[in-house]
């Protein structure tokens, strides 16, 4: 069999290299092999290899060349070197150019070789695309797939075209087979081996910690060395090593010189002899931000013996590391508890030896014979089946059914990262339960109730609900404190600690309720289940919560909607009780605060809770907050007609750009907006929707937080009816009866996409805040070609100036815009004639000034009314096929508290298929039907319920 691996650099010194190297060299025993490497960047590569490998273009000299014979000038060669590449975008991996693409596709179009086996994304989507259609493609996903960003928009384009993808942890696995689902080409897991050859065992008794690590930001050597520093207060004579090299390096040296480490840190730069510098090593050290697909210095420094501290970031370390028997995990970013992790291996050499031969045993698993025997395996699998009509005909069924899934553009669906698994006892005890209780599911890492209607607020109380019945039942006093996050804060004293663990691990033996401990600060650690809790002192609280998945699996509630838990001690010095982190008075809470006990009522349920905390609080809001949308649905006969009528009158197309039909499409993203208030802002009072006699059919015109408000009720006597300029219809807004002081004005593009709270937009004396954007408002007159919200933007200026003597610059983000009435009011009287002029103009103008989304901003900031504010906004052009990838990064992380999906005249796809991607990803991120929408289920509930 002959196989090929495809490297980026085959000169690098890197992790995904190494492991090629180490498989090729195996392989190359029994099978033909040889390695493709783009780019020659070095005269030597760094691992030693008797594998060949065919460079293609070549980067060592003044100017990239192909490696092979050509007739090209340097000057041709220059040119290609510069421009960008068109088989892989620059977004994927920047190494890449034209020139770089003439060489893959000469080299890949005719490569004869059985197996092609791709080492990053970005290869990917040229060997699933390029070869000739016997070759077998097989992707090795060298790092964490779930939160590679941009650099992993190939992992979903191509992988339906992939006849294996090979990752290196089940959790990754996981997570693809459950984003991909049916289109998921074959899915393996195999870990990295340890290379062969000797490998001498440490003594560990070398007073010295080893990192092997790239001097870069995620690797955050920096917390290693902060937390050594604490560790040689107590142990001088231990040092820190440090292999590897990156542009941190003088960064990292300048650190050590400051925190005076200079006989205790050593950087020594790379080295291709780590096998022999971990035996002369104690402990192996880690500290990534972000995560490590599977971390092979966890391997090599296993099979010498050497346990290892790690943080537990998202993946790797815990698929290796068992916790408290071959090394500790720490919570992510706790310097101080990576000091403390190392001082319990320092200070007490047993533990040490026992935790190094635990390491030793571990090491036994990735032994290179095992491993490489299931990479042999799954290639004469494959070969076996290369010539089956159901190879080709599968991968045309997955592409089909990933086009129909995605709208064909750069979008995917994926599913939430997943947690680390669970292992030892909680594993088998997660086994037994999904046997006894057939409607549990395994999702994300975790069992998970299947839930179809419960929003964030639910889920909180209900994990709430879970504490409370346990410390009830149990007769342990605890407190309700106030907090302004989206989980409920439960105290009890550091002395009830072991009664409510026992507590807690009776009441939830036999169900699937898990825990995260916390540490002081609020930082958790390591998950586990309830019932398998013990008493431990360095348990400063827990987080309780049951897992719960939407039917459509791509929403998940777990930790992030828990209960905490908190165990609070008495200061020694002052005698005030410590909180596990920060409270709305304070770090510390006097004792007479806390024993005040009054009762809050959370849902339908009632609580003890500390009364101090019960009073109206300078930093609370206490005015109501509505929401007001402008909408239309430009499908409507009857409204196109009065458009069409309207336009004819004024001597005008009915369609130009004033009109822009993608200003009035309708792609129900009113509907999914409005689930995003009722999940993350349910405090919103009455949700206002300005229309020209429509109302969507599927929205409940009876609900008691709706109000429908034709454009007839706010214009009056001013402007002209009928209206198609949102400018003209926003700036009548302020007209709408019964509305609240302070507002929020949501276009339908824009979606909440986490829990915010009413001062992420107003405070307490209801100021204003406003979200400046980065985009500027050329300092130029207004141009015919301007865009009308440009225009809008310059006639802003000038009565700003005229106004204020001040010149505006910036425009504002797509997000939610905070309005007061009485702003808007003034604004009449201040610019009487523009917002007349603006009033009057049935269609976009460049006559026209945008009030709610700036005008009203900036006047506010001048007249003392509004202040900057600061929200993490995201803005994706869905005309834009590009900007797709960003979308499934959205949708995995959900990090962005807001979210607009604009699609604006430039796009460069359909209307159908813009349409699709923004069905596809909506309906994702939202999947749960609000009670807003008719025969919901929880619309069905309320109508019970009122």
């Amino acid at each position: 069999m002959k196989i090929t691996f495809m490297l980026t650099w085959a000169d690098a010194m890197g992790g995904t290299e190494r492991a090629v190297y180490t498989q090729a060299e195996f392989l190359a025993a029994r099978h033909d092999v040889e390695i493709i490497s783009v780019f020659r960047t070095s005269a030597e590569r760094f691992f030693d290899t008797t594998i060949p490998v065919r460079y293609l273009v070549d980067e060592t000299g003044p100017v990239p060349r192909p490696v092979r014979d050509s007739g090209m000038s340097d000057e041709v060669c220059r040119a290609l070197a510069a421009a960008p590449s068109r088989l892989i975008e620059p977004r994927w991996e920047k190494a890449f150019h034209r020139l770089s693409d003439m060489e893959i596709e000469h080299i890949l179009r005719e490569l004869d070789t059985d197996v092609l086996v791709s080492t990053s994304p970005a290869l990917m989507a040229v060997t699933t695309t390029l070869p000739p259609a016997r070759v077998l493609t097989v992707h090795q996903e060298h790092r964490p797939s779930q939160i590679r960003g941009g650099t992993g928009e190939p992992l979903f384009r191509y992988a339906p075209r992939l006849d294996a993808l090979v990752v290196l942890t089940e959790r990754t696995r996981e997570w693809f087979a459950e984003s991909l689902t049916d289109c998921a080409p074959l899915l393996e897991v195999i870990v990295n081996p340890v290379p062969a050859g000797f490998r001498p065992r440490s003594s560990l008794s070398a007073k010295a910690v080893t990192m092997a690590r790239r001097l870069v930001p995620d690797k955050q050597v920096d917390h290693a060395i902060r937390a050594f520093a604490q560790v040689v207060e107590t142990h001088p004579d231990w040092v820190l090593r440090v292999f590897g090299d990156g542009p941190q390096a003088t960064a990292l040296r300048r650190l050590v010189n400051a925190l005076g480490l200079h006989d205790n840190v050593q950087l020594l730069g790379p080295t291709g002899r780590m096998a022999e510098e971990w035996a002369k090593s104690s402990i192996c050290l880690l500290t990534s931000r972000d995560g490590e697909a599977f971390p092979l210095v966890l391997g090599e420094a296993f099979a010498a013996g050497v346990p290892a501290v790690s943080y537990d970031c998202q993946t790797g370390p815990a698929e290796i590391i068992t916790d408290g028997v071959n090394g500790f995990l720490v919570a992510q970013d706790d310097i101080d508890g990576l000091a403390a992790a190392l001082l319990k291996l320092i200070d007490h050499p047993d533990t040490l030896k026992d935790f190094g031969a635990a390491a030793l045993r571990q090491a036994a698993e990735y032994d290179i014979d095992l491993i490489m025997g299931r990479w042999d395996d799954l290639y004469h699998r494959l070969l076996a089946g290369r010539d089956a009509p159901a190879r080709s005909s599968g991968k045309i069924d997955r592409l089909a059914a990933w086009g129909v899934r995605t709208g064909g553009s750069g979008f995917a669906p994926a599913v939430p990262a997943p947690t680390t698994r669970l292992d030892g006892p909680s594993a088998r005890r997660e086994t037994t339960l999904a046997a006894q209780d057939t409607g549990l599911v395994r999702f994300g890492g975790r069992l998970c109730r299947v839930a179809g209607d419960l929003m964030p607020g639910d889920i909180a109380q209900a994990n709430l609900g879970l504490v409370a019945d346990a410390l009830e039942d149990a007769g342990i006093a605890y407190q309700v404190l106030r907090d302004p996050g989206p989980r409920h804060r439960v105290v009890t004293s550091a002395e009830k600690r072991a009664a409510a663990i026992d507590a807690l691990t009776a009441a939830f033996a036999d169900r699937p309720v898990y825990a995260d401990r916390m540490h002081p600060g609020g930082r958790t650690g390591r998950t586990t289940l309830v019932a398998d809790l013990t008493d431990d002192i360095d348990i400063a609280g827990l987080r309780i919560f049951q897992p719960v998945v939407s039917a459509s699996r791509t929403l998940s509630y777990g930790a992030a909607y828990g209960c905490d838990l908190e165990f609070w001690t008495e200061d020694p010095d002052g005698g005030d009780l410590v909180p596990l982190r920060r409270t709305l008075i304070g770090d510390t809470v006097p004792k007479a605060v806390l024993a005040g006990v009054g009762r809050v009522t959370i849902g339908d349920r009632t609580h003890p809770s500390v009364s101090a905390l019960d009073r109206t609080l300078v930093a609370d809001l206490t005015f109501p907050i509505d929401v007001v949308y402008t909408w239309v649905d430009g499908d409507d006969p009857a409204w196109r007609a009065r458009r069409d009528e309207a336009f004819t009158a004024m001597g005008r197309p009915p369609v130009e750009a004033a009109g822009s039909e993608a200003r009035f499409r309708s792609r129900d993203e009113l509907r999914y907006s409005l689930r995003s208030l009722e999940m993350f802002a349910p405090w919103i009072r009455t949700i206002h929707l300005v229309t020209d006699r429509q109302v969507p059919a599927w929205l409940d015109t009876g609900h008691p937080r709706i109000h429908v408000v034709d454009h007839s009720e706010i214009f009056g006597d001013r402007g002209r009816l009928p209206s198609f300029n949102s400018h003209a219809i926003e700036s009548q807004i302020h007209n709408i009866e019964s509305l609240s002081e302070h507002f929020l004005y949501f276009n339908d593009d824009v979606f909440l996409g986490t829990p915010v709270s009413p001062d992420r937009f107003f405070h307490p004396s209801g100021t204003t805040k406003y979200f400046m954007s980065p985009t500027s408002v050329a300092l130029t007159p207004i141009d015919p070609e301007d865009d009308f919200n440009f225009a809008a933007g310059k006639n802003n200026r000038v009565l700003i100036e005229e106004a204020f003597g001040h010149t505006l610059t910036h425009a504002f983000l797509h997000a939610p815009h905070p309005l007061r009435r009485d702003v808007l009011t003034d604004l009449t009287t201040a610019f009487p004639e523009a917002v007349a002029r603006t009033a009057a103009a049935q269609v976009r103008s460049h006559t026209d000034i945008s009030i709610p989304s700036s005008l009203h901003h900036y006047y506010a900031h001048f007249t003392g009314r509004g202040v900057p504010g600061d929200i993490r906004c995201t803005y994706v052009n869905v005309g834009d096929a590009g900007q797709h990838p960003r979308l499934t990064q959205i949708l995995t992380q959900r990090r962005h508290e807001v979210i607009c999906l604009n699609d604006t005249h430039h796009g460069d796809l359909s209307a159908e298929e813009q349409s699709q991607v923004v069905f596809a990803f909506l309906e994702s991120y939202f999947p749960i039907a609000s009670s807003f929408e008719k025969a919901s289920t929880r619309n069905r509930r309320l109508r019970v319920a009122t």
